[in-house]
């Protein structure tokens, strides 16, 4: 599993987690399409778009490995704004490459492109 050094953990503050710290030895929990209703408690939508800005400051839009990204904080970005990069795709692979959606990610979260 690849490890995304500089990649932040967690939200500062907070149990909202961003990283792995190791392997799950039960197997990869697959990557999965959840919706974001607008009725999400404030924490919720801060953490999406701490975890959002911290993805495109560290890859832009350059593919990246899922690697120990948090697959619960990624699936509800992912199918929109995160995007498979390759076709297979295996959503239960640490090495699966994703790459941001810019297009719908400056509609969802434009306060992480200001400058």
């Amino acid at each position: 599993m690849l490890k995304h050094r500089g990649f932040p953990g967690r939200l500062p503050g907070t149990d909202f987690q961003f990283t792995l710290r190791r392997f799950n030895p039960r197997g990869v929990t697959p990557l999965t399409e959840r919706a974001r209703r607008s009725d999400r408690k404030p924490a919720d939508r801060r953490a999406d778009a701490a975890f959002f800005k911290a993805l495109w400051e560290h890859f832009g839009a350059e593919p990246f490995a899922r690697g120990n990204l948090d697959a619960g904080r990624l699936s509800w970005m992912f199918g929109r704004e995160v995007v498979p990069a390759t076709d297979p795709f295996d959503p239960a692979d640490y090495d699966a490459m994703l790459v941001i959606d810019e297009r719908i990610a400056r509609q969802s979260f434009p306060e992480a492109f200001e400058e």
